[in-house]
Order: structure tokens, then C-alpha cells, then sequence
């Protein structure tokens, strides 16, 4: 596997010294075959192309890769940077840049197709690629609920739902089909309408779908209330049950913004190599469709840039991919890049003014976190989905023991974490995955006992010190039993000797003060040459080798790295998942230890009563009462104690996120 020592040099087509003009513009890298692939832009070219030609180990992997496989960087001045957005995706749709991020559906949404260009246009829900002249609403997040819906819009909008074939098989027989004698269509089979009337319908649910329901609403009021005057009686009853037939459709969507916003909501969930993207179409205030993408991280761009690479993709194009249009308003996490620049060429496009903006409270904030948490299962599930995959594990363990020289594929991989809080409540983690999945059931928590601060090196050293004693321990008592007894069993505790099995790789999370006192653990116990080593980083997620001077770089698309990037995760996550709880607990008993009366023997009482700190923090004084120990006062005194608990939230030193309990 290459290494940075193995980046070759750009040198070779690096532009003269001066040469590059500081004017704002839009550059593209060219391999020696003239295929252009990397298109980007910038304020300030000669800043940002030098970036470029910089030391190779502060740039991003898949960046490093991009300059050397590259033989020509050329660039096109502009005089501002719409003109620079415009020209960037401009390029990128014309060459197909493979070095430029690629938001790909993470699963086939159904929409509904209307097929305006034909004469007697038909609706109908469907999959797969669009044709042009053709409208498309959706995407949806049921095909059987659009379906559903529009079986009832039907009854309100008779418009052509069936197959040429079947179209010119009743026109040819002089009768409708079942649809036409039930009233679910208009029948121009049989020219009970012409074409214009038909038009008519279909641009009638056209309005429905995109979101104008008030608007037809008030046009069918209006027809009733004509026909009942006119003494239509008939007509005016079935406008009538087409009003009600609206409104139930109307209903299944909820209302989550009051003021009828049209918008489209945006969030993203990230890790160091992919992005998921989710969005939620609201229209007239309610969601009308809803998606996911997920994309391969090209480079470490930051979230602001991810944003405005997606909404050039989703809305710039001659036919954009949303399939509900520019709204006048586009919620986002952050404003990209590119501030009101981006706003501007989206107004372009709709033809009226668009907003992107970032929510700042509300019912639009309250959204947001909704489409937050859907972008964070949509990673998840992709994760799932990739990992449980026999075939790609099983190829993630061969190109983790080629990149690693192992003899033998990794079959159980231990990971270490630790986790504190500005030096206080520090923990490690332990986590174990067998044949590419994780055996939850061997995971482990470690308690710091020997060492105090923010000492991340010497924790981990005492982490690995006890698990691997123990492995020791174990294997000691397995060979010593002469009784006959089994000695993959605990015969003090009756509990399998989980400790006794040996990792086929042992990964630290972080570089390589880490991995050398990770080394100098299994030195000392002996197990250096039984038991492989590595860490991850988690800048460029380098994998440390003990001894190395140079990190081993993984493809950013190789499944072995997406599996060490996976076992980190987990442990980070359980380390911070126990560090949060020890803290958590610490915090309340330091406040039941100002409670008079309160001795140690009954606030264990109390904490086992509850079960949890949540429990205890949401019970009332009676409840306290109610624990044996515990009278009238002493309750009331406890509950004021918890009730007058400051909200925690503290920074987790190790990650430099906020965490609370």
C-alpha cells in the first residue's frame, strides 16, 4: 500500500512562481490524458492553487491522490464569484470530474409522473430516469402512499391514469374502461372530453401536487356554489364530495410550519468518509416528499462547502433533481460557502427571489432537527447495510492484513478509546469485532485508577496493561486446571473467560504517541509478536504502525479502512457513552451530599430505588417518601437539591464536543 513517502511530486507542472493571478476564478486539474479531474473555484486563485503544492502530509488523502495522478492545472479568471459558481458547475457537468463529490440516492424514491406533452396527458407512479417534457412530483417516501393518495385525487380530478394500450383499446371499442364508469376518469378515450377540457383536469392536480391545495379549494367553492344557484343539484353534490375528498388528502399531511411556508429543508450527517444528505419538501406548510443521498467524502471540505456542492447538484441543472422545483426558501445547517452568491444564482433559476438561510428558532428549528435526526439514520442504515455484507467484511480483513503484512486476516479486532472530561471522569473503552460485525457482548469499560489529569498516554497504557494481565491471567488458570473442570469457565464467578481470547489486532484510536505505548505494553508482557498493531488518526485517518516513520494511507474507497473507521467510532462512542454516565452520577451525588441526613448508605438506597439518575431526577418528594429511609423532610430536602441541579453540559477534552447528560 503506498505510504506518504510514495507522493510523487507535482513539481512537474506546478505553474511558474507569479505566474497565477490573484483574481477570483475556476481551475481544473487534467491527468496526462487530458480528461479533466478536479474542478473547483476560488476568491483568490494563486492562494488556493499553491494550497495544492504544499507539503503532501497536510493535505486531505484523496487530495494527495489528485495532484499526483494530475499532469496539468489550467484556469479561467472571472470577474466575480457568481460567475465563478456558474462557470464551476458548468465544468463539473460537462467533464464529470471523478475527484468531485457525487451525491448518489442511497434508495429508489417513487414520484408521480404527469406526461404533459402528449396529448391527452396520464398519470402515474413510477421509478428510475425522467423524460423531458414530462412533470414529475415526488420524490415520495411510500410508493404505497402516493398511490393510495392518489386514488383519492381521482375522485376529485378524473384525469387519464391508464396504459396506451388500454387507452386505444376503449377508443377503439367506443367504451371506457372500469375507471371511466366509476368516475375516476374523464374518459377522452370516448370523447366525453376533448382534449382541452382533459388539460384542464390534469392542470388542476398538477396545482394539487405541488402544494396549492387553497387555491383549488377556493375554485371548487366557487363551482359548487354556481351550480347550486343554477339549481344543478347534481353537480353542485359532486363538488361537494370532491371539497370533502380534498380535505382528506389534505389531512394526511401534517401541518409543521403554520405560516404555509414553501421550503426545502436541508441537513447533513457526516463522518470522515462519507456524508448524508437528507431533505424534507414542504409546501403550503406541509411535508410533501422527502430524500436521502449519500456520498463518498472527496476531499475535507467543511460543511458549508458539502451544502453548496448539493444544492448546485439538486437545483442547477437544465432539469433539477427535486422534483418539487426552487422554493422561495432553503433551509441549511450553515450558509455555504458561498454566501447570498448561491442565492442568487438559485433566483435565477426560479425566476423570483430564494432565500438560504439558516434557522434560528421556532417550529423551524424544531424541522430541522427532525431532517437532522432522518440524515443520521440514513448514515447508519448505509453503514448497516455495507457492513453486513459477507463479501465486503470478508475482502475489509484481506486488505487490512495485506496494508498491515499480517500473515493471517484480523478475525477479532480489540479497539481502545479513552474519554474524560478536562481531566476528571477518565474511562476507557474496549470494543471487540468478530469477522467484520461487533460482538457487543465483549465489550469493556475501564475506570482510571492510577493516573490523574488529562493523560491520555498514560491511560491508555493502563487500559491495555490490565485487559492484557488478564489475558495472561486467564490463559495462566486455563493451563494450570489439572481437575478436569472446564477451563474456558470462571470457577469463582461462573462466567465464561472472555479476557483469555487474543486479538488478532489490537487498534488505538490516534497516532503515534499512542501506538508506542500501546508497543511498549505488549513488549513488555510479551505478546509484541503474537499480537498485531495499529493506530488510526483521526485527521487523515492514517494507520500508524509501531516503529514506522511513515503512516500506511488506505484508499479512501477501501472497505479495510471503512472497517477500521467503524471499530474507532464504536469505541469513541462507547467510551463517551460511559464517560457521560460516570459523570452524570458523579454530579448528582455531589449534590445529595449537601442534603443533611443524607449518609452514604441511604443514597445508594436511593439511586438503586430509581434505577436511573433520570428516574431520580423526575420524581416527586412523595416518591422519594416512599423509599425506605426516607421520611417527609428528608425527601422534600432531596427533591429541592435535584430540582436546583444546574442543566449539565460540559466539553469532552478528548473530541472537543459538547456532551450532556
Amino acid at each position: 500500500m503506498p505510504t506518504l513517502a510514495d507522493v510523487a511530486d507535482p513539481s512537474t507542472y506546478r505553474p511558474a512562481p507569479g505566474t497565477i493571478p490573484t483574481d477570483p476564478g475556476v481551475y481544473r486539474f487534467s491527468d496526462a490524458h487530458g480528461q479533466v479531474i478536479y474542478v473547483g473555484k476560488a476568491k483568490n486563485l494563486r492562494q488556493r492553487l499553491n494550497s495544492y503544492f504544499a507539503d503532501p502530509a497536510s493535505l486531505h488523502f484523496r487530495t494527495q491522490t489528485m495532484v499526483r495522478t494530475a499532469a496539468k492545472v489550467e484556469w479561467t479568471v472571472v470577474s466575480n464569484e457568481l460567475e465563478s459558481l456558474q462557470l464551476e458547475y458548468t465544468w463539473i457537468q460537462q467533464f464529470d470530474p471523478r475527484f468531485n463529490v457525487k451525491y448518489r440516492d442511497d434508495k429508489s424514491y417513487p414520484w408521480l409522473c404527469v406526461t404533459w406533452s402528449e396529448e391527452y396527458p396520464r398519470v402515474f407512479v413510477g421509478r428510475g430516469s425522467k423524460r423531458r417534457g414530462w412533470r414529475y412530483f415526488g420524490p415520495f417516501g411510500h410508493a404505497w402512499a402516493i398511490r393510495e393518495t392518489l386514488d383519492t385525487v381521482l375522485n376529485v380530478f378524473p384525469m387519464r391514469s391508464c396504459s396506451a394500450g388500454v387507452f386505444n383499446s376503449a377508443a377503439a371499442s367506443g367504451r371506457p374502461c372500469l375507471l371511466g364508469h366509476i368516475g375516476k376518469c374523464a374518459a377522452p378515450c370516448v370523447g366525453r372530453v376533448d382534449a382541452e377540457a382533459h388539460r384542464e383536469i390534469v392542470a388542476d392536480l398538477c396545482t394539487f401536487f405541488s402544494g396549492h391545495t387553497g387555491q383549488l379549494t377556493r375554485k371548487l367553492e366557487r363551482q359548487m356554489r354556481v351550480a347550486s344557484e343554477n339549481l344543478e343539484y347534481e353537480r353542485a353534490a359532486v363538488l361537494r364530495d370532491a371539497l370533502a375528498a380534498l380535505a382528506r388528502v389534505a389531512e394526511k399531511n401534517a401541518v409543521v410550519l403554520t405560516d404555509a411556508t414553501d421550503a426545502d429543508v436541508i441537513a447533513l450527517a457526516e463522518d470522515p468518509l462519507e456524508v448524508a444528505v437528507q431533505i424534507f419538501h414542504v409546501r403550503s406548510g406541509r411535508i410533501r416528499g422527502e430524500r436521502a443521498w449519500i456520498a463518498d467524502r472527496a476531499d475535507d471540505a467543511t460543511t458549508a462547502e458539502l451544502i453548496e456542492y448539493f444544492l448546485l447538484q439538486l437545483y442547477g441543472g437544465p432539469e433539477e433533481a427535486s422534483g418539487f422545483g426552487v422554493p422561495r426558501e432553503i433551509l441549511v445547517p450553515e450558509l455555504p460557502a458561498s454566501g447570498g452568491v448561491l442565492g442568487e444564482l438559485l433566483s435565477e433559476v426560479r425566476g423570483s427571489r430564494v432565500d438560504v438561510r439558516v434557522p434560528r428558532r421556532g417550529d423551524k428549528v424544531s424541522l430541522m432537527e427532525t431532517v437532522s435526526r432522518n440524515a443520521a439514520e440514513a448514515l447508519a442504515q448505509h453503514k448497516t447495510r455495507r457492513a453486513s455484507d459477507l463479501t465486503t467484511r470478508n475482502r475489509a480483513l484481506e486488505e487490512i492484513r495485506d496494508a498491515l503484512g499480517l500473515e493471517t486476516a484480523p478475525l477479532r479486532i480489540e479497539c481502545y478509546d479513552i474519554s474524560h472530561t478536562q481531566g476528571a471522569e477518565v474511562v476507557g473503552s474496549m470494543v471487540v469485532f468478530e469477522d467484520g460485525l461487533a460482538r457487543k457482548s465483549e465489550y469493556r469499560r475501564f475506570v482510571i485508577r492510577t493516573v490523574e489529569g488529562s493523560n491520555d498516554v498514560g491511560s491508555m497504557r493502563e487500559v491495555l496493561t490490565r485487559r492484557f494481565r488478564r489475558l495472561l491471567d486467564d490463559r495462566a488458570a486455563m493451563t494450570g486446571d489439572d481437575e478436569g473442570h472446564d477451563t474456558r469457565i470462571d470457577p469463582v464467578t461462573g462466567a465464561p473467560r472472555k479476557f483469555s481470547y487474543a486479538p488478532g489486532l489490537v487498534v488505538v484510536d490516534g497516532g503515534p504517541p499512542q501506538v508506542a505505548v500501546a508497543a511498549e505494553v505488549l513488549a513488555d508482557l510479551g505478546l509484541d509478536r503474537d499480537i498485531a498493531l495499529c493506530g488510526l488518526a483521526k485527521r487523515l485517518e492514517e494507520v500508524w504502525l509501531p516503529d514506522q516513520e511513515h503512516p500506511v494511507i488506505l484508499p479512501r474507497t477501501s472497505e479495510g479502512l471503512y472497517l477500521l473507521q467503524r471499530v474507532r467510532d464504536e469505541a469513541h462512542r462507547f467510551a463517551i457513552t460511559h464517560h457521560r454516565g460516570r459523570r452524570s452520577r458523579a454530579m448528582v451525588e455531589s449534590v445529595l451530599d449537601e442534603v443533611p441526613g443524607l449518609g452514604e448508605v441511604r443514597r445508594k438506597a436511593l439511586l438503586a430505588h430509581f434505577g436511573s439518575l433520570r428516574k431520580l431526577r423526575a420524581a416527586t418528594s412523595d416518591e422519594i417518601a416512599a423509599v425506605p429511609g426516607f421520611g417527609p423532610v428528608l425527601a422534600r430536602a432531596v427533591a429541592d437539591a435535584l430540582a436546583g441541579q444546574p442543566a449539565e453540559e460540559a466539553i469532552n477534552t478528548a473530541t472537543g464536543e459538547v456532551v450532556g447528560a
